[in-house]
Order: structure tokens, then C-alpha cells, then sequence
């Protein structure tokens, strides 16, 4: 939350409101792509609405594409019926790019009885979360996101090229961690910096990462619910931002041809409830088996879940060898090559990085799946593979899925998955990308009119 004093009920939330002069209040939810959906309504009827239980939306909207359209589904009902849109205050803050004074808050979705909309993605990650509570164990994240900057891109039929700088020149070859090539954009990352302040996200590093006009950003580690809200409202925050510098933001896996892709790394740790001990380390500072179960939960039931934290078509094009992006699932020490990374810390910060997920990822399903795999994994006991020295693509052969279908597929035969996330909402959610692939293949790229217009 931003600083001051966090409103903790509706009255005080009333008082917040009117103390800084709010206007209006956009209602968010976010859908299954992790785009904001929702209301905006003037102050005073935003409060009605909420006392009055009429703030509601259609409950079509975890039935809609990234396209927009709306999907028939054998989970849902096709009549739309309204939900309820429930605050969650602890979000409630100010959007710092309007002139006036506007708040945003994050909203839960209830049906009508009260009972929480299971196929929500905020539901979804609340879900799993309880399940390491019921276990004495509290999950902690910490997210890296990355991203790309281009140059407005009105026709889509033409690729991204990377912005021009202070300088006056775009970027021509790759700038890792280049300092300079980050000034090039201060303006924007300073505005983004504060933006981010004024909603109280905890944005901590940032560094131009190995593609042109890529940069990453890394947050602070907390509860995985609190890091969800911080990272979808981050996107959005970042897209903003850009826009008011004649820029784009993209989060796509794989936006400019040649380059490595964008990931959203998760950094991963299970602490005790009760003591706040890291339960992957024990008192000598060794590997515990709670640690090595985690890593091998993920090694087994990633594969499985590989549509959740690769939702799309372009998601697949990132996972190239030798691209910065793993291949496989494979586990080591300070290993960048790897799957999942474990950084060499002392043993309260022990933890593994999952390298999998995709920048492109909605957040809330992404981190519910990577914390379900881990969870599996430790309540079945799991054994991890050996740890991975050297360069991990050279190991093993492409061990994730190599498209989307491929990963419904593997989603649609894994009951555990299934289990741990909600039958329903796995249902739905393949019938949503389902549809997406399909509106995909309705497409014809260059590439097939450049080599096979004239030559088959």
C-alpha cells in the first residue's frame, strides 16, 4: 500500500476516499490473460454500490479471450449471470497518471450466496495458498519481470523496432546490464519509479537485461497474493507509463525476432507459520528434504502445467536453446542455464528460482501453478534429479512442451494439477486457450506468404 495510513473496512476506506479527494474508483478484476477488467464509477455511487450490493459485472468475464471474444463453455453458465465485485481494501490506492484524483481497487468475485467465484485467478492463488497454510507453511515470492521497449507499432503487420533514446539513436546490438543504455530512458524508469512508489509496489532492482531495449525488474519478496496484485498492477502501471513517453511496453514471451524472450522469473521459499524459520534450510545450513521435494515437484508436474505460466501462442517461440530461456526442467546451483536456478545464499534466504514462467503469464495463475507443483511435490515426497553442472542445454533434449496444444494436452491429463487449482477453473481456462489457438490458426504470418506464396 502506499504510505500513510491503509484503509482496513469501508468506513475508513470511505474516509480515504473523500480525505484525498477521489473522484472516481476504478473497480479491477483480472481476467484469465490477467488484463483488467471492471467498472469505474464516481465516488459516492462506488460506495453505494458496495454497501447496496450492486457492484457487479457479468460472470462471462473469466470466459473472455484475449481477443475479446466470449467462448461457449461446458463449465459456465451461458446465461451470464451477474457476480459480485467484493473490494479488497487492503488494495484500494491512487492511480498517479490521471490529473485528477482517481483510486483503483482490486475486487474479489462472489456469487450471490456469498461463495467466492472458484474460476477466478485471484480465487485460484488464494486456494493454494490455504493449502500450505492447512501444512503449518507459509509461501514466500519474489518476481522478476521482464520486458521490452519499442517504438509505436500502429500496423501489426510490421515487426517492433527498438525506441530512440536521449541520444537520439536506437539500439543497435545488446547492452546486458548495460548502465548507459538504461540512461538512455531515465525519464521513463524515473516516472515508472514513482508511479510505482505512489501505489506502494515494491519494485526493488532494475537492469537492462541481453535483448535490445530489454529491462528487468525485480521485486521485493512477500506473500504471494500481495506480490500477484503488485506484479498485474505493475504491467499495467509500466504500459502507462511508456505511453506517456511516446514508448511501448510490451510483456510479450517473445515480441522482437533474434532476441531472448521475456521471462517472469519466481523466486521461490516455504517458511514455517508459526517461527518465520526457512524450512529449505536446516540448522547446518544443508538442503533440507522439504527443499529438494519443492525442486522435484517442479521438475515433475511443471511439464504438466506448462499451460498456466505459458498461456499463449507466442509463449513457445521463447523457449530456445542457448537464448537465455530454459529448455527443460533440470536443477542447479548458480546455474543459468537450468529450469530451476538455486542462488548460492545464506540458509535463511534458501530458495529456488523458477525460470520457467513467462513474462506474458497472468500473475495470479502463474505463481498458483509454480507453488502448486512445488506443494506436490512435498506432500508426495518427491525426489529431484541430480543437481545440473555445466551448460543444461547440452544435457538433455527440449524436455517442456513445444506449443500450446501441447501443453492443454499434458493439463488435460493431470488430475493433481487439476486437484490442487480447482477441476472447474483448469476446465475453463483450457477452453479459453483453447479458443485463442484457434483464432490463431485463422491467421496467415509473413513468413508463410514470403516462402510459400510463389513456391509451392
Amino acid at each position: 500500500m502506499p504510505s500513510g495510513t491503509a484503509p482496513h473496512d469501508m468506513q475508513t476506506a470511505a474516509e480515504w476516499l473523500r480525505e484525498h479527494q477521489v473522484s472516481e474508483v476504478e473497480c479491477l478484476v483480472p481476467d484469465m490473460a490477467g488484463i483488467a477488467r471492471g467498472k469505474i464509477l464516481p465516488r459516492d455511487k462506488f460506495l453505494a454500490s458496495v454497501d447496496e450490493g450492486t457492484l457487479r459485472l457479468p460472470e462471462s468475464i473469466f470466459m473472455q479471450t484475449v481477443t475479446g471474444d466470449m467462448i461457449d463453455s461446458e463449465v459456465m453458465d451461458d446465461t451470464e449471470p451477474d457476480i459480485i465485485l467484493q473490494p479488497d481494501i487492503s488494495t484500494i490506492r491512487l492511480v498517479p497518471w490521471y490529473e485528477e484524483p482517481v483510486a483503483l481497487v482490486i475486487c474479489d468475485a462472489r456469487r450471490r450466496d456469498g461463495e467466492p467465484v472458484g474460476v477466478s485467478p485471484r480465487e485460484v492463488l488464494r486456494q493454494v495458498i490455504a493449502l500450505y497454510h492447512e501444512k503449518g507453511w507459509r509461501p514466500v515470492v519474489a518476481p522478476e519481470l521482464e520486458f521490452y521497449l519499442a517504438e509505436p507499432n500502429i500496423d501489426p503487420d510490421y515487426p517492433l523496432k527498438p525506441p530512440t533514446g536521449r541520444s537520439g539513436r536506437p539500439e543497435t546490438g545488446r547492452q546486458s546490464y548495460g548502465i548507459d543504455a538504461v540512461n538512455e530512458f531515465d525519464p521513463l524508469f524515473e516516472e515508472m519509479y514513482d508511479f510505482c512508489e505512489a501505489q506502494g509496489i515494491d519494485v526493488d532492482t532494475l537492469i537492462h537485461e541481453s535483448g535490445v531495449a530489454q529491462v528487468e525488474i525485480n521485486f521485493i519478496h512477500g506473500d504471494p497474493l500481495s506480490l500477484a496484485d503488485q506484479a498485474f498492477l505493475y504491467k499495467r502501471t509500466v504500459r502507462q507509463v511508456a505511453l506517456r513517453h511516446n514508448v511501448y511496453a510490451t510483456f510479450m514471451a517473445k515480441p522482437y525476432e533474434g532476441e531472448p524472450g521475456s521471462a517472469m522469473h519466481i523466486h521461490h521459499s516455504v517458511v514455517d507459520e508459526d517461527t518465520g524459520q526457512n524450512l529449505f534450510a536446516d540448522d547446518a545450513g544443508e538442503n533440507t528434504p522439504l527443499f529438494l521435494s519443492f525442486i522435484a515437484g517442479l521438475q515433475k508436474y511443471q511439464p504438466e502445467a506448462m499451460a498456466l505460466i505459458g498461456p499463449n501462442v507466442n509463449s513457445y517461440r521463447r523457449f530456445v536453446r542457448d537464448l537465455a530461456a530454459p529448455v527443460n526442467t533440470h536443477w542447479g546451483v548458480e546455474n543459468r542455464t537450468v529450469g530451476l536456478r538455486v542462488p548460492d545464499t545464506k540458509p535463511s534466504a534458501r530458495r529456488v528460482e523458477n525460470r520457467v514462467p513467462g513474462a506474458d503469464a497472468n500473475p495470479y495463475i502463474a505463481f498458483a501453478a509454480s507453488l502448486a507443483c512445488g506443494y506436490l511435490g512435498m506432500v508426495e515426497q518427491l525426489e529431484p534429479t541430480k543437481p545440473t553442472v555445466g551448460v543444461a542445454y547440452q544435457v538433455r533434449g527440449h524436455a517442456l512442451p513445444r506449443h500450446i496444444l501441447d501443453a492443454i494436452y499434458n493439463l488435460r491429463r493431470c488430475t493433481a494439477i487439476q486437484k490442487v487449482l480447482g477441476q472447474d477453473f483448469v476446465r475453463l481456462f483450457m477452453e479459453v486457450k483453447t479458443a485463442e489457438y484457434e483464432a490463431y490458426q485463422q491467421v496467415i504470418s509473413a513468413w508463410e506468404r514470403e516462402h510459400l506464396l510463389l513456391n509451392v
